[in-house]
């Protein structure tokens, strides 16, 4: 009943940057915490930053000091942006929120998970 769906992945050159969205739709009374998760090839899926539904915000090492994320509350919308980017940013993005629904009368906290967008850095 709840769904995330990302976009504006696409291929990028080395040192340019990106900016990707996050869309919830369905039945949804909040959104706590989103996220943004990344995997590439071979490799576990990571975080990448994280943002509460007050704004606080989390980085990973790795993008801290040129990434940037926000969310708006009345649209159910997460933004991520990343500049400066570099070959190992390549990547399958994923949206993660935990989302607050009801449920028989009883409100419910899933997490929930987008289907991915590809970033490939690349010249």
């Amino acid at each position: 009943q709840v769904h995330l769906v990302e976009s504006g992945g696409g291929l990028v050159q080395p040192g340019g940057s990106l900016r990707l969205s996050c869309a919830a739709s369905g039945n949804i009374i909040v959104i706590n915490t989103m996220g943004w998760y990344r995997q590439a090839p071979g490799k576990e899926r990571e975080l990448v930053a994280t943002i509460t539904r007050g704004g606080v915000t989390n980085f990973a090492d790795s993008v801290n000091g040129r990434s940037a994320i926000s969310r708006d509350n009345v649209k159910n919308t997460m933004y991520l942006e990343v500049n400066g980017l570099k070959p190992e940013d390549t990547a399958v993005y994923y949206c993660n929120a935990g989302v607050v629904n009801v449920k028989a009368g009883i409100p419910t906290v899933l997490e929930v998970w987008g289907q991915g967008t590809l970033v490939t850095v690349s010249s």
